[in-house]
């Protein structure tokens, strides 16, 4: 069976006590003036979480088990909502459709992919966003923020399409706010489950990778 992706989310309610974050891979030489030579290894940070850890009822371990199996381990992707970084704004604030700058005009060009920038004065890095939340996104142009009717999102990939009559004129800044998942898979095919209490158990580590475009 060759693996895909559904279009799931694992339960929030399982992943309160989750850790992990965003990893770079950096190739470093040292020279023989004793100077570095460094390069980046991967155009984009790869994510990586355990949901494990922390007591839970038998019924939540069942769940898990059950999610486990119906994506079949490692198998199949899933969507995944990082604790700290999951909406186009800054944990502290609502969602805006100035949030993110995510493209320019041309006259004609339709589709524009959502992203997300992090940087400050010295650098800054594009992350591209596939698996916005359903509902959740809203586009300005120029400021102007666009009615419901003006697009559709795909929320599969993160793509936003002006529909006819409503396409960004040339020059015209298109910026989107946006709640989102981070697509990951299982990174183990086993799942081992600890007993610890009455009608209560752990799992040590339920290991997640994302899945990279």
């Amino acid at each position: 069976m060759t693996g895909g992706f559904h279009e799931v989310r694992f339960p929030l309610r399982l992943s309160l006590s989750t850790s992990g974050g965003p990893e770079r891979r950096t190739d470093i030489v040292n020279l023989s003036n004793g100077r570095e030579s460094r390069n980046s290894r991967w155009r984009n940070a790869r994510r990586s979480y355990d949901a494990g850890s922390g007591l839970r009822s038998i019924a939540d371990l069942y769940d898990i088990l059950a999610f486990f199996e119906a994506r079949r381990g490692e198998l199949h992707g899933f969507r995944f909502r990082d604790p700290v970084d999951w909406k186009s704004s800054g944990p502290d604030r609502p969602v805006a459709e100035g949030d993110q700058v995510i493209g320019t005009g041309d006259g004609e060009r339709a589709t524009f992919q959502l992203v997300k920038t992090y940087g400050d004065a010295a650098a800054s890095s594009t992350r591209p966003i596939s698996k916005p939340v359903a509902g959740s996104v809203v586009v300005a142009v120029d400021g102007l923020s666009q009615a419901p009717s003006a697009f559709v999102c795909d929320p599969v990939a993160g793509i936003v399409t002006f529909l006819p009559g409503n396409i960004p004129a040339t020059g015209a800044l298109v910026s989107a706010g946006f709640e989102f998942d981070v697509p990951v898979r299982f990174a183990t095919g086993r799942i081992d489950f600890n007993l610890s209490a009455f009608n209560a158990g752990r799992i040590p580590t339920i290991p997640l990778t994302e899945i990279m475009p």
